[in-house]
Formats: C-alpha cells, structure tokens, sequence
C-alpha cells in the first residue's frame, strides 16, 4: 500500500510539472468552469412555466432554474436586439459600449457610419480568451458586418451561425430589409445547409465545440434567433399547441422547440460528465415582439406592461438563471433588481479571469450567497436610439421609484396611445405601471431626471460626444 501511495503521488508531481505544457492537464488541476452563456431572442417576461407561464412546456429551462438560481427583477440592457447584446458582452450600458441603436445591414451602415460594437470594446469573449479559454459563438450575431466587428475579431475563436438580426430557420436567407441574403457563416466562409432547421444545426455545433475542446475550458455564447420571427417551431411542437390560438400556438412552438435543444444540450453536458464544472447562463435578450411579422404578438408580459421597444417592464425585465453546482445553490430565487451587464463580471469571478476595463456591471455573486443583501444598483439607466436625450426613450430608475422619457409603447393592430413625455411610476405600488405620478409627485420626478441628466452628461464626455 505504501508503495502504491509513493507511486501515485511521484504520478501526481509529474502532472503538476508537465501542466504548463498540456493545456488539459492544465484546466484539470486549476479546475478552471466552462462557460455557456444562453440568450434567447424576443421572449416574453414570464414565457417559461418557472416564471408563470401555464400555457407553455419548457422543463430544460424550469430545469436550470431548479438546479441554479432564477432572478425575478432581472433588467435587460435595453428592449431592442443590437444594443442588449453590446450590454452582455462588454458588461457596459449599450451608450458606454459605443452601440445607440440596432446595427444597420451593410448597405445602410456604409452610409451611416454604424458599423457596430466598436473594435475598441473588449468583450467578455476577449476576457476569457486571455484567461485560456477557447471561445466560440453559435447563434445570432447582429453587432457589424466588417470584418474587424465580427466574432472572430471580437474575441471569438469559432464562429457558427448568421451576421444579421434574423433568417429564415430553413433557407438561413435573411429577407427583412434590402436585398434578400443568404446568411449562415463558419467564421468568415458561407456555408450551405439548406432545409435544415437552424436550431438543430447549433446544438451539433455546439456538441462539436464540447467533443473537441475538452483539452482546456470553453466559453460557448448561444445566441438563439428564437422566439424572434419568423415562427418557426417544428411540425412536432406545432401539433402539439394545435389547439392554442394564433399568434400564441405559433410562438409556443418555436419556444418549445427552443427548450427542447436546450435539453439536448444539457444532456450532452451530463454524457460528458461536465455539467458540475459548467456555468450555465440564460437570459432572454428583451421581451417579447408585437410587430407585424410577429403576429403582432404571441409573447406574454404577464402582469408587466410594455414589449419590445418599450421601457415599460415588459420591454426590459426578463427572464434570467444561472446554474453552477459547484458553487452556485439550487432552486433558489433572488428578488433583488439585476442587469444584464452584471454577468461579465459574474463569470470573471467564477473563472478567476482579469477585467480591465470600467464596465457598469457588478459581481452577481454577493447576492447569490446572501438572499437578503440588497441590490448592488442603487441607480439603473436606460437610453437607446440615440445619445440626445430629445431624440431617444430613456428610463432610470432608484429603489421602487422609475421614471421613464419619451414613451414608446407598441400595441400591435391596436391604435397607439397618447403617450406622456414623463411617465413616473413606484413598482412597489403600481408593477403594472398603470398610473402616471410624473404629476403628482414632481419632487420625485425631478430627483430622476436629474440623476438621468447627470448620467447622461458623463457619458457625452466620456464618448466625446456634444
């Protein structure tokens, strides 16, 4: 027994001392997680049954929330595509991270100038690729066309999946504005899988990337088009809302379909026994869509008001999880109000990784260990469309206080409203943001658009913008 001991520990030393060489043996010992970072696409505030929904099925999302912790006042960086990922990625609002707006399609940003997340930005994938990790992104991308605003040059080692804001999940043709294109990209080359569905093409990318790099930690960025138009769940989950109405029968099957990749993905990570040494992160990007290529609808707000394009809670407060078993306790809830910028430096934590950069975000991990801490944002800011104040909507919010400038409230076929260009509300009172209290209360209303103004002020600086 003794000689056996002295073997296997002369053994051990030589794994410590060959590590350095071997990026394997190396990830082994430090014991570095993978990453997976999940992001749908247009999902509604409560659309998984975790978060109320009683019409829909999702056991892999509900099965993240199970094993991880589910957030509840959980804050997008902004309601539209382009700038909620510049949010995710850099851990900045979208203003600091250089991105106002949705990126233009090539033909309009050479004319504009908006060619995307500007290459100055490091991103959470620039971050981890530092720190060791082999980085690939699967999904949708919309942050620029050029080569220097692609993945591949924004920290991403592979890259799988379409540049623009949506494709058809058959032909990956992108029709939506300008010429029709056909868009899905391995790295830099195009690649033709016409008639498979773009779901089922991203898990075996993604079962690839895990197969192949188990030689050193991965951070995998998934970035689904799904439940964004066109609805297109499959004739499985299709058949079975057959008896939900349309739009919602349309957008419950392309959810389902989505929470059953999830699954497979999930399972793959159980296969492969890596599921305790993986952080598992799902957000959706904003809430869900009422434009016209969406039915008008299909989605659920629940109790929130507002969708997409609005920063009433049901454009911006989202569904979002994260499972970690090693360190990351299971089936709890966090009431606390969080940003989407907070999870770059979550993952820096966990991973022991460097952040260089000023970002907004803070550490989720303080409030993950302590259910009754209280929220790390004191204040939490929204602008989108633009640096003027006059010409984009904007929200800030402090405690249960929000005060939100220049409404914007999509109501599908339905008339729009006469909207205020102040509109006050306290969610502790009013979480349906029925009542104005821009008037009633102008001392609270002028406390926040004062810290607005001051917010906004620093950021003209800082972006040399006048």
């Amino acid at each position: 027994m003794i000689m056996v001991k002295k073997i296997l520990r002369k053994y051990l030393e030589v794994i410590l001392f060959l590590a350095p060489f071997f990026p394997f043996a190396q990830s082994q010992v430090e014991g570095k997680p993978n990453v997976i970072v999940i992001l749908t696409d247009d999902q509604g505030s409560i659309d998984l049954n975790s978060y109320g929904a009683t019409d829909l099925y999702t056991p892999n999302m509900d099965r993240l929330a199970k094993e991880g912790v589910r957030f509840t006042q959980f804050y997008a960086g902004a309601p539209v595509c382009s700038p909620s990922r510049a949010a995710l990625l850099t851990g900045k609002t979208n203003l600091r991270a250089g991105l106002e707006g949705n990126v233009p399609i090539p033909e309009r940003a050479d004319k504009t100038g908006k060619h995307g997340l500007p290459t100055e930005q490091v991103t959470i994938a620039e971050i981890l690729k530092d720190n060791g990790y082999y980085t690939a992104l699967i999904g949708k991308w919309h942050l620029g066309h050029r080569e220097q605003n692609l993945p591949n040059a924004q920290g991403f080692d592979y890259f799988f999946g379409h540049q623009r804001g949506c494709i058809d999940n058959y032909s990956h043709f992108f029709y939506w504005d300008g010429p029709n294109k056909h868009d899905l990209y391995r790295n830099s080359e195009e690649v033709d899988y016409s008639g498979e569905h773009f779901s089922d093409l991203m898990t075996k990318e993604i079962k690839q990337v895990i197969h192949n790099k188990q030689d050193r930690p991965f951070f995998i960025y998934w970035a689904f088009n799904a439940p964004h138009y066109p609805y297109q769940g499959t004739t499985k989950w299709l058949e079975h809302y057959k008896d939900l109405p349309t739009p919602r029968k349309e957008y419950a099957a392309f959810v389902s379909n989505t929470d059953e990749k999830i699954g497979e993905v999930l399972d793959y990570l159980d296969e492969q026994n890596l599921t305790e040494n993986t952080i598992v992160i799902f957000q959706s990007d904003h809430g869900h869509s009422r434009e016209e290529r969406a039915f008008w609808g299909g989605g659920n707000a629940g109790p929130y008001r507002g969708s997409k394009f609005s920063l009433f809670e049901g454009g911006i407060r989202v569904p979002a999880i994260i499972r970690y078993p090693k360190k990351i306790p299971a089936n709890e809830v966090r009431d606390q109000a969080c940003m989407e910028m907070d999870w770059v430096p979550t993952i820096a934590e966990l991973t022991n990784a460097t952040v260089t950069d000023k970002i907004d975000g803070k550490s989720l991990l303080p409030i993950i260990h302590d259910q009754k801490k209280e929220s790390l944002h004191g204040e939490m800011y929204w602008q989108f469309g633009a640096y003027d104040d006059q010409k984009a909507q904007w929200a800030v919010r402090k405690g249960p206080w929000k005060l939100i400038g220049n409404v914007n409230e999509p109501l599908g076929k339905e008339k729009a409203k006469d909207l205020p260009s102040l509109f006050l509300v306290n969610l502790e009172n009013d979480i349906s943001e029925k009542d104005n209290r821009a008037k009633s209360n102008p001392e609270k209303r002028d406390e926040l658009l004062s810290l607005h103004k001051a917010w906004l002020s620093s950021i003209q600086d800082e972006m040399n913008i006048k």
